[in-house]
């Protein structure tokens, strides 16, 4: 679904920052090589999450769903200089294309690679991270939330893309629809979690901004 017309579209991403050269070239080679390169982050999302990185300044960053690793460099570019960025996938078959573009850019050595499950992986990790990112599988989008709310401090940015679902969060549900239950249930309680202060965004397919209180 297309929450805006394409004209709008094109006109949004004409009155917003440049994308990168680099991020140019990943989204050409992720549409050449990968599966589902609909999955990408994209020039104007992109765009929303470096700035909102940019304005936090962190110190320490978390994404669940590395991808190709578009949404990690955006990530990234607003990290302190002696900042880290940790993200995790599942795939590791996107390893090397990933490393290829952090390497490339100016914060290979501040981005570290996880493969493996999220949930497994997270609470190992020692550190106390200002901005999360959730973006991988949606029906366990609510234990990404659980695990990660622990290693985060009182003003830290907790990030959720897809929560819109191409549209299906106002459609009758499909009850063999796991997924858009899920997303619904998540919605909910982000709106009524007293542990966070909500907003959701019409950002692409959905973008909900929690800060942890």
């Amino acid at each position: 679904m297309h929450f805006l017309s394409p004209l709008l579209e094109k006109y949004l991403t004409d009155h917003s920052e440049n994308e990168p050269e680099l991020l140019q070239q990943l989204t050409r080679e992720t549409h050449l090589k990968v599966i589902q390169p609909r999955m990408i982050t994209g020039h104007f999302q992109g765009r929303v999450l470096s700035l909102l990185s940019k304005i936090i300044g962190p110190k320490a960053i978390l994404e669940i769903g590395t991808y190709t690793g578009y949404s990690a460099l955006c990530l990234a570019e607003g990290l302190q200089k002696k900042g880290t960025l940790h993200t995790i996938d599942i795939n590791e078959e996107l390893y090397d294309i990933q490393r290829k573009y952090f390497n490339a850019s100016d914060y290979g050595p501040q981005i570290i690679q996880h493969a493996g499950d999220a949930l497994d992986i997270i609470p190992t990790l020692d550190i106390v991270f200002d901005l999360v990112f959730i973006d991988a599988e949606k029906v366990s989008y609510d234990h990404y939330f659980e695990a990660c709310i622990k290693k985060c401090r009182p003003g830290s940015i907790i990030l959720s893309d897809n929560v819109l679902w191409s549209g299906k969060v106002v459609e009758p549900l499909n009850p063999k629809d796991k997924a858009t239950k899920v997303l619904l249930e998540y919605n909910r309680k982000l709106k009524e979690d007293p542990r966070v202060e909500t907003v959701l965004l019409p950002i692409r397919d959905g973008l909900t901004l929690s800060r942890v209180l």
